[in-house]
């Protein structure tokens, strides 16, 4: 007799049957379970094309590779075999019957996301003939669009989808595909009145194949322009509008360096900016996930142009270069051009240039050049000087001028200033990486103007000089300046301001004294008091904080989470919920076609895993989804968000959580369950957080009053106990 662990209870199904109950031993090989399956219902198909999948949620067929995934509970049922189902639908699709071939469409875009099936599908070039579709079958059906649209629109449309469901599973090669493909595709997205569904499949695609084919870039570069995507941005369509932005995120990312700046023109050209403030930005009451992933992707491959600046050094010869140099000093000092070159010895020249240089700041008053040669920033900080000189001159004399007239140790250097910041404000941003996979971390205000870094810097540079006014700095202080102008920053940024108008009006609320008194109420909140007396009473009430955290991190887990499933494409329109039940004994999960508004119910969860069955809890590079993806496990973004449930017989449950705050509340819940201590970053901060919080309340009373740091001394005992009081 197998062991238990061996053998799952299910119910299978049968059309026209009764379900039936019955066991499956996990040993025995599933063509064996299937003919017994099929042999109890006296049924006369050979059982070799026959297969079995889940009922319900996923419908996925169960292969000797995913059979462990099983559970006990589940309702299977007895089907054609992907290959006998394949070779049908293959047929079907041919029909010259209109119905049966929709029909058909259909139901291979929905089996198409499994990937038995797919396999399957394409081994019977099946790719090939939705391509071929795709490229004659619509103009035949064309001519027939006044009497039958709504047909051809339909077809059309679960043609692509299913077209994106097969290249999904990463099975064939984008670079297959043929140019006529590629027009056909990139014409359904340049006419103006298109099907929603067809034009987002459509999108799709030409995002796929731009970020997996060079080639393909090519011709899809040639195909479609920005003018012809950003019609689609104006509309009211949220999904529509993020396909788009993903479109032009991706001809962005895979363009060849010489022509990133081109193709930057041309969006300003386009507007896109603007277009994408007044149609996506604004007029959207709420921006969806994907939608903020794209526009965070816009944002950094936007600021990724100044990475060339960034990294120039300056060549002390070019004329050119100097001659900007000379341009912040003529501003700066309202001195003629011609008077350069007029009057005076040599030396007396260059000592009024080694004069007013020091003025501007500059550590190298002798040639300021050689402050430029140092990457980054390279001369990107000489464009942001020559910007802010420019286009906000008072600002930019009245800084000069007022440092001028400071002593030497007291005055803010505006050439080294700038520099700094500069490098700063480049690593706040991070100018010159590759935009992340799972990050949505964009700013609108980078959206509201055209030189959206250059004003950013002119604002932080005018609260760098108040800041080291307010500090009463000198240049020995330097760096603790910039610390605290970047702490002024980032907190500004937390916020994510609307416009550059609002940035700049946060930061004045973030004065060196507003900093000063943050930083020490956090300090209290971390460190508390270390006498004695409080370390004890921590120590007291910290099991009882500790036990309060845990029932959250559990009450959460029986609220449950949508987790999105990832693969090589980002975009996925497939998520699966899991909660744990109110007695804390079962996990209840299962795939749902959309993510949810709130809650999902246990029942509409097929899928359960008992609490007692989980053996550990694993995370990052040990979970075995990260070992199996290679391209996932380079990721290091998703390697920290990703753990593992392990039961039975090395059986896993897979996690990639939607961020740090839900990976550490389900570690943590799932830890907890096991009776196993929660270590992560949010359990200690909660645990600062609210060990501060208790321990203040205590000591309310005590306000003002001394606390000593050690008990008060035993005193020595009387000499005598003659003062108790006898009560005979």
């Amino acid at each position: 007799m197998p062991p238990p662990s061996d053998i799952v209870k299910v119910a299978i199904q049968w059309p026209g049957a009764y379900p039936k109950l019955m066991e499956i031993d996990q040993k025995k090989p599933l063509s064996a379970i299937i003919k017994e399956v099929s042999d109890g219902w006296s049924i006369i198909q050979n059982h070799e094309e026959l297969a079995l999948q889940y009922a319900e949620g996923s419908g996925f067929y169960i292969t000797e590779k995913n059979r462990n995934e099983i559970k006990n509970g589940a309702i299977l049922r007895l089907t054609a075999s992907p290959t006998h189902t394949a070779h049908q639908l293959h047929d079907r699709v041919q029909s010259s019957s209109m119905d049966v071939k929709l029909e058909a469409l259909k139901d291979l875009a929905k089996f198409s996301r499994d990937i038995t099936f797919a396999q399957e599908f394409i081994n019977l070039d099946g790719i090939y003939l939705l391509t071929q579709m795709v490229e004659s079958g619509t103009d035949r059906y064309q001519k027939l669009q006044k009497i039958m649209k709504p047909c051809f629109g339909e077809m059309l449309s679960y043609s692509l989808t299913a077209f994106v469901e097969l290249m999904d599973h990463g099975i064939v090669s984008w670079d297959t595909f043929s140019v006529a493909f590629i027009k056909k595709i990139a014409s359904f997205v340049n006419k103006a009145a298109m099907d929603v569904s067809i034009l987002q499949r459509s999108l799709a695609i030409l995002e796929s194949m731009v970020l997996n084919s060079h080639d393909l870039y090519q011709k899809v570069a040639q195909e479609i322009t920005i003018g012809q995507l950003i019609p689609h941005l104006q509309g009211t369509d949220q999904e529509i509008q993020t396909y788009t932005i993903a479109v032009i995120n991706a001809l962005f990312l895979k363009a060849p360096d010489d022509k990133r700046q081109e193709m930057a023109n041309i969006l300003a050209q386009k507007q896109l900016r603007s277009i994408i403030l007044t149609h996506v930005i604004r007029a959207q009451r709420t921006i969806n996930n994907e939608m903020a992933h794209q526009l965070y992707v816009l944002q950094v491959l936007t600021f990724n142009l100044l990475e060339d600046r960034m990294m120039t050094k300056m060549d002390p010869q070019d004329q050119a270069q100097r001659d900007i140099i000379f341009e912040l000093r003529r501003i700066a000092f309202d001195v003629e051009p011609d008077q350069n070159n007029l009057g005076g010895s040599i030396e007396k020249r260059k000592s009024m240039y080694t004069r007013d240089y020091k003025k501007l700041g500059f550590t190298n008053n002798v040639n300021p050049a050689l402050d430029f040669t140092h990457t980054p920033p390279g001369m990107l900080a000489l464009d942001n000087m020559l910007y802010f000189a420019k286009h906000h001159q008072d600002a930019y004399i009245r800084i000069v001028l007022e440092n001028s007239s400071r002593e030497d140790k007291h005055e803010c250097p505006f050439g080294r200033s700038s520099i700094e910041l500069t490098k700063m404000l480049c690593e706040i941003l991070k100018v010159g990486e590759l935009p992340s996979e799972t990050c949505n971390d964009f700013h609108p205000m980078f959206f509201t103007h055209d030189r959206a870094f250059e004003e950013f810097f002119c604002i932080c540079i005018q609260l760098l000089n108040k800041t080291w006014k307010e500090m009463r700095a000198t240049s020995e202080d330097f760096n603790k300046v910039m610390q605290v102008v970047r702490e002024q920053i980032m907190r500004a940024l937390t916020n994510k301001p609307s416009s550059l108008d609002q940035f700049k009006s946060r930061l004045q609320n973030l004065s060196y004294t507003e900093i000063l008194k943050i930083r020490q109420s956090e300090r209290m909140n971390q460190e508390d008091f270390q006498s004695r007396p409080i370390l004890e009473l921590k120590e007291k009430i910290q099991p009882e904080i500790l036990e309060l955290i845990k029932q959250q991190r559990l009450n959460r887990l029986v609220e449950g989470t949508c987790f999105r499933k990832l693969n090589s494409r980002r975009r996925q329109d497939k998520f699966w919920y899991c909660r744990l039940s109110p007695n804390h004994k079962v996990l209840h999960y299962g795939d749902l076609e959309e993510s949810p508004q709130g809650e999902v119910p246990h029942d509409s969860l097929q899928d359960k895993l008992p609490v007692a069955d989980i053996k550990a809890i694993l995370t990052g590079k040990d979970c075995p989804h990260m070992k199996e993806k290679g391209a996932l496990k380079q990721n290091k973004e998703l390697l920290e968000l990703a753990f593992s449930v392990m039961y039975e017989s090395n059986c896993q449950l897979n996690f990639i959580a939607p961020d740090k705050h839900e990976y550490c509340i389900w570690t943590d819940g799932l830890n907890a369950l096991l009776g196993k201590e929660m270590i992560s970053d949010q359990t200690r901060t909660d645990m600062d957080t609210l060990l501060s919080m208790e321990i203040k309340l205590r000591l309310l009373d005590l306000e003002n009053i001394q606390i000593p740091d050690a008990p008060p001394p035993i005193p020595k005992e009387p000499s005598n106990y003659d003062f108790v009081y006898d009560c005979n």
